[in-house]
């Protein structure tokens, strides 16, 4: 549970330091994406820091997901911030409005299972790989894309294999790709933080 934490911390930090950043910089709209929306605490995040005038767009194939994270954000008031779509992340520039092609500050990939649903409805590497193509074809000069992997469910860590591989594949400039997690516990989930430097 503490490496969870730990991951999820820093994910949710760098995530949110990113998009404060976008908010110094830019007078426009701030645009997000929650590419696993899940039960919607990432979503959230992001509704929190694009502000009134912006926009997230969240990306789940389980509807209970979706419906779970609607509540969540209509609790907090933030319904009106975000756009769910019932469709699997690697539709994500397909379905995109073409105005937020290239503007998108921030993707967020929180890969494996909904916590609590059936968990042979997982991410697939096949797909995983095609949406990080697609969120890096929608990010904007100094965006961020993170991926938190677990490689502890079967299929987990051919998941992280692939993720892990596509990161070092990246031009270094114009992206910057890390990984953080824990050196002495091999089944640990893993982050990635690409950022795209130009």
């Amino acid at each position: 549970m503490e490496t969870y934490f730990d991951v999820l911390c820093l994910t949710r930090e760098a995530v949110s330091r990113a998009l404060r950043r976008a908010s110094d910089d830019d007078s426009g709209a701030l645009l997000a994406v929650d590419a696993t929306v899940g039960n919607g605490r990432d979503t959230l995040l992001l509704a929190h820091h694009v502000g009134e005038g912006g926009r997230v767009y969240g990306f789940d194939v389980q509807r209970r997901g979706l419906d779970i994270a609607w509540q969540r954000l209509t609790k907090a008031g933030m319904e009106q911030r975000v756009t769910l779509l019932h469709a699997g992340h690697e539709r994500m520039a397909e379905l995109l409005p073409a105005d937020a092609q290239g503007r998108v500050r921030a993707v967020m990939f929180n890969l494996g299972y909904l916590p609590g649903s059936d968990k042979n409805v997982v991410t697939r590497p096949e797909t995983t790989r095609a949406a990080l193509a697609a969120a890096l074809s929608v990010l904007a000069p100094g965006g961020l894309v993170s991926i938190v992997a677990y490689p502890a469910h079967p299929g987990g860590a051919k998941e992280l294999a692939a993720v892990r591989e596509w990161c070092a594949s990246l031009a270094a400039p114009p992206y910057k790709a890390m990984e953080y997690g824990m050196a002495n516990i091999p089944d640990a989930k893993r982050l990635f933080l690409v950022t795209r430097l130009r």
